[in-house]
């Protein structure tokens, strides 16, 4: 097995650092995947006040929260094509991709979601470094494949293909939520249209396929652990906000799964 997946990726490089961080980062993103499914929730979007400390919080706009969270994964990405000027095609693919998604989620923020609720500072936090570790990470581990030859299967193109059905498809369903209420409104409804008839979470679905692409345009072992995670955290997450749209919508309807289409 371990032969065939290096036909997919470049050998491990020689990093202890990158090698224990692909580990934990699975099994870190895989239990919060698991915490989300037993309904410990972290504390953004509809879920922004459940499981709430006796302790008082800094609550913060969603507006404000999201671009702490996604803001300085944004700039390390943009930081990154001056940082580093001779490297190949492959690293360029991944960087814009990198930048592209999260310059897509920053305008999201600011001209596309409708909030309703707020979010925790220390979530928002948690997010940002979270973002901003992996984008960092993911260019690092990316720096060590210069000069080595590509993997035998070369899935670049592949992994553009994916990102930016990914990216386009992930925008098209977050426009279609934002469509769902009228100004000033802020109550919830069930979304409609699009790949909302068969998944209530149609958004994650295409963020997973954005997150296989970087995977094949990095095809680096960190960047697999980056998908893997991404996938397990959004299994969870989507199995929580199907239960919660369950409890609060008595018409919603049974067959619509949360993540896979007819799957799960």
């Amino acid at each position: 097995m371990a032969s065939a997946l290096l036909s997919f990726t470049f050998p491990p490089p020689p990093s202890l650092f990158i090698a224990a961080i692909s580990i934990v980062n699975v099994a870190s993103f895989a239990k919060l995947g698991l915490s989300e499914f037993r309904g410990t929730n972290m504390q953004y979007s509809k879920f922004w006040n459940v499981n709430s400390p006796t302790t008082k919080q800094v609550k913060l706009s969603s507006k404000t929260g999201m671009l702490i969270a996604y803001g300085p994964a944004c700039v390390a990405a943009l930081a990154s094509f001056a940082l580093f000027a001779d490297v190949d095609l492959r690293f360029r693919l991944l960087n814009s991709a990198l930048f592209l998604h999260f310059l897509k989620r920053n305008a999201e923020v600011l001209f596309i979601h409708k909030y309703s609720g707020g979010m925790i500072l220390n979530t928002a936090i948690t997010i940002s470094l979270s973002y901003l570790f992996s984008t960092a990470t993911l260019i690092y581990s990316q720096l060590l494949t210069q000069g080595l030859p590509d993997p035998p299967v070369d899935l670049k193109y592949v992994g553009v293909l994916l990102f930016m059905v990914g990216l386009s498809g992930n925008f098209y369903h977050h426009y279609l939520l934002s469509k769902l209420r009228g100004e000033g409104e802020k109550e919830y409804k069930i979304p409609r249209g699009g790949f909302f008839n068969l998944v209530i979470c149609p958004h994650y679905l295409f963020e997973i396929i954005g997150f296989l692409g970087f995977f094949f345009i990095s095809q680096t072992l960190y960047s697999l652990s980056v998908a893997l995670g991404t996938l397990f955290y959004l299994m969870g997450r989507s199995t929580a906000t199907r239960k919660w749209y369950l409890s609060k919508f008595e018409g919603f309807p049974q067959e619509v799964k949360a993540l896979i289409p007819y799957f799960y």
